[in-house]
């Protein structure tokens, strides 16, 4: 009986993964219906685990490159010199209040 409990739970849990909702929210859906939750935590335990088994094993870990637009490039030099002259502003500050 409690097996099949659960049973329903990861059918639950599997169905709304595959429609987008979040682990997260359907962990506290059914936690707000009134779903003990170790009981929850125990689905959502089997169905990682069964959605881990299904998932596609990769032969090669993936490429990532990033590249960055040279306006991008441009900008980050230009808020360098900035928080530079901020910094500067602050320190020239404390020394005025210093004396």
């Amino acid at each position: 009986m409690a097996e099949s409990y659960i049973k329903q739970l990861v059918d639950y849990l599997k169905k709304n993964l595959s429609k987008g909702y979040t682990l997260e929210s359907l962990k506290w859906a059914l936690i707000n219906q009134g779903y003990s939750r170790s009981e929850v935590s125990r689905a959502i335990k089997i169905t990682n685990e069964e959605l881990a088994k299904s998932a596609p094993k990769l032969k090669e870990k993936p490429l990532i490159k990033i590249e960055r637009e040279p306006i991008l490039q441009e900008l980050e030099k230009k808020e360098e010199g900035f928080f530079d002259k901020i910094k500067l502003f602050w320190k020239n500050l404390k020394e005025i209040f210093k004396s």
